[in-house]
């Protein structure tokens, strides 16, 4: 470069610096300017050999992005300075300890999460990509303002992609829109959110986004004609009221636009509600919802609402802080037109997000605020033990998810996801009280507990000291927090029965002379067909392998010696490498054919099997494989009609399902009976009931009850023990 440009360059450096000052939303203190301007020495010298692929200096980046966190987001000077720093550990001689040295802690902790999301491996992989999104959200740990100016980089990165290979373009895009849009718009960076939907958009589907924005310019003049003209109406009757206000009109971003047009599949032409009103009104705090209603009213008074489409925000800010009035009038010429009415505190607050938020709390309340955005964003890494893409699947569902508002019996508003159940609302007024939910009620009325809760519901959670989750409860809750709290306790739950489990087995084995070592127990784990020691442990414990196996077992273990001369004339030897997970991956299911294959099945209506009954499979024309009961009343007629459809099935220990099986009773009717009967299927089996039937007539009873069981064993003990009640004649299944 000649001396000339390298001046020119440098001019045009210092102009940036003096410009990010300039606009920055934060008032600078003399000491902040001192920090800033440190910060941007270094970063100057770290770059100075550096250069973007588009050319240009390397550090008009660093500054771009500390503009975009400076005015865009309203950050303050230690954002700045860490926004200005933000590649130099990464690629330059300078070590964190350097920063920390020059630049305090927080600075080098900000800097330091910063360059451990650079270092993440870049893969094509999507659970990759996905463990990469997971170890970034995790530097929240350390501080918000890493994912902050992580998002302002991003976003310049997106405003200078033009210089990059297509195949990159695509790549950076796509994960901009899977991860960094959602993340700006839970910060309540909408602004910024929707800038990279649409910068996205531009290099995944450039043809659509083309379209789209030509339209847009072709269709400008009509469009504001059509704005000026609404809007005047509306002047006109605010400027009689004497209000202070400005209104801005807009088209609808070119990534929303996109979004209704496949939602609704329609051409742009079609689309009505394109436009977009803002009305932004001075007030004191004092009369900011008062006037927002009155000026509500004013527009309804020309324009007709939609009543399904008012937000109140004003009432119920969103937990991002954003608070405003949106609805939805019939326009001129029949269209939909949106309008959103706000202070110019709370449109602050839409536009800069949670930093605009704390610019009206001082000390304490300002770190108040800022802790309770982050436990909200730790609610969601809690559920650190799922896979990888789980987690990014659902912090995303909690970061899109519509809210809704609910209150507590005592009137308490509490905010939750859309399609939120009263069990996440009792995981969210506290663990121990999710723990022991039996019960709630919304609205006053008992509901199950997979209800979908509704604004404006007022749940009540009934518990109790015996309540523990069970299974079930994960088809019934959705927020992360609730179902990562559910899958802990059952797997403490699965570890209680087991070692109650151990001791029944060191029991056993103990009257049959065999004590319980690592030996034994790794033998009974193949012998078995299972994983690990847990599994047999916990199938003792509630009675999957029952004292039959067990005795089928010692005498297997006894011939040991005899059968290992018997299997090597029978059968060659197994290769040493044979993958035991192979094997070991079969339990819990129901296998076909002499390959013994997984294949997907329906258990039919008509006998309904459960584990450990003698089964079919009957290849159907509509259903795939129906499983039948060998005793099935259908199984002659279509083992003699169809033969060539049937093909042999057995089950491979499934005791981690639950099966319901109906049971049928007679006897004779006496006092206490059915009391009798309810206690030994719950109280000494655990077993639970679905439905209890029963119908005396002249001095006998019938009766029909359905069990929840685990496998035929638990099943047929439960028969055997109610035969045993006085009065009964008969007990089978049905």
């Amino acid at each position: 470069m000649t001396v000339e440009a390298i001046e020119k360059e440098n001019k045009q450096i210092a102009k940036q610096y003096k410009e990010l000052l300039r606009i920055s939303y934060q008032t600078l203190s003399a000491e902040d300017k001192k920090l800033i301007r440190s910060a941007f020495d270094v970063a100057v010298d770290a770059h100075k050999d550096q250069r973007r692929k588009s050319g240009e200096a390397y550090i008009f980046h660093p500054i771009a992005v500390a503009k975009i966190v400076a005015s865009e987001i309203g950050l303050d000077a230690v954002s700045i300075a860490s926004a200005l720093l933000h590649d130099v550990v990464e690629d330059t001689p300078y070590t964190l300890d350097d920063i920390e040295r020059m630049f305090g802690e927080t600075v080098a902790r900000i800097v330091d999460g910063l360059t451990k999301i650079a270092h993440l491996k870049k893969d094509k992989n999507i659970s990759q990509q996905a463990e990469n999104f997971r170890k970034m959200l995790l530097t929240l740990h350390d501080d918000v303002r890493v994912i902050i100016i992580k998002i302002a980089d991003r976003y310049h990165n997106m405003l200078t992609m033009d210089a990059m290979p297509e195949h990159k373009q695509v790549k950076i895009a796509s994960e901009t829109l899977y991860i960094y849009a959602p993340l700006a718009h839970r910060i309540g960076l909408y602004n910024i959110k929707t800038r990279l939907e649409d910068l996205s958009l531009k290099y995944t589907e450039p043809e659509v986004y083309n379209d789209i924005h030509d339209k847009i310019e072709d269709t400008e003049d009509e469009q504001k004609e059509y704005i000026d003209a609404f809007t005047k109406v509306i002047r006109d009757s605010l400027d009689t009221e004497g209000l202070s206000y400005t209104v801005k009109g807009r088209m609808k971003s070119i990534f929303s636009i996109r979004r209704k047009m496949m939602a609704q599949n329609v051409a742009f032409d079609e689309i009505y509600d394109k436009f977009a009103i803002r009305i932004i009104y001075k007030s004191d705090r004092k009369n900011e919802k008062f006037l927002a209603w009155k000026i509500y009213s004013i527009v309804t008074d020309h324009f007709t609402p939609n009543p399904v489409r008012l937000r109140d925000w004003i009432t119920s800010p969103k937990s991002t802080g954003y608070e405003a009035l949106h609805i939805t009038v019939m326009g001129p010429e029949g269209r939909w037109v949106e309008v959103q009415i706000r202070s110019e505190r709370m449109h602050e607050i839409a536009e800069k997000g949670y930093a605009a938020h704390f610019k009206y709390k001082h000390g304490d309340q300002k770190e108040q605020g800022i802790e309770v955005w982050l436990n909200r964003l730790q609610e969601a890494l809690e559920s650190a033990n799922v896979s990888a893409v789980d987690f990014v699947e659902e912090f995303k569902l909690n970061l899109y998810s519509k809210e809704i508002f609910v209150f507590t019996p005592k009137g308490e508003l509490k905010s939750l996801p859309k399609g939120a159940s009263p069990l996440d609302f009792a995981f969210h007024i506290h663990t121990e009280i999710g723990m022991k939910t039996r019960g709630a009620k919304v609205n006053g009325k008992l509901v199950p507990l997979n209800t979908v809760l509704h604004s404006g519901d007022q749940v009540e959670i009934i518990t109790s000291e015996i309540a523990k989750p069970n299974q079930n409860w994960l088809d019934y809750a959705h927020t992360a927090r609730a179902r990562a709290k559910i899958k802990s306790s059952l797997r403490e739950e699965k570890k209680e029965v087991a070692d109650e489990g151990k001791e029944i087995l060191r029991r056993k084995l103990k009257s049959q002379k065999i004590t319980l070592n690592e030996d034994v127990v790794n033998k009974m784990v193949i012998y078995f067909k299972l994983k690990t020691s847990l599994d047999l442990f916990f199938r003792v414990g509630n009675g999957a392998i029952d004292n039959q196996k067990i005795k089928d077992f010692v005498a297997n273990y006894n011939n040991a010696f005899i059968n290992f001369f018997k299997n090597k004339i029978r059968r060659a030897p197994v290769p040493e490498d044979i993958n035991k997970e192979e094997i070991t991956s079969k339990y819990d299911m129901l296998v076909f054919g002499s390959e013994e294959e997984k294949l997907e099945y329906k258990l039919s209506q008509c006998c309904n099997p459960i584990p450990g009954d003698e089964v079919f499979g009957f290849v159907s024309v509509t259903d795939g494989i129906k499983v039948h009961t060998k005793n099935c009343p259908n199984a002659i007629s279509l083992q003699s009609n169809y033969a060539y459809r049937i093909i042999s099935a057995k089950w491979i220990d499934s005791s981690q399902e639950d099966f319901s099986a109906d049971i049928s009773l007679t006897g004779i009717d006496n006092l206490g009976l059915v009391n009798e009967i309810t206690n030994i299927i719950s109280d000494n089996m655990h077993v639970n009931m679905r439905n209890l039937n029963f119908s005396t007539d002249g001095g006998t009873f019938s009766g029909k009850i359905t069990v929840v069981v685990k496998n035929k064993n638990i099943l047929k003990k439960l028969v055997d023990n109610l035969k045993r009640i006085e009065g009964i004649d008969k007990v089978s299944r049905i």
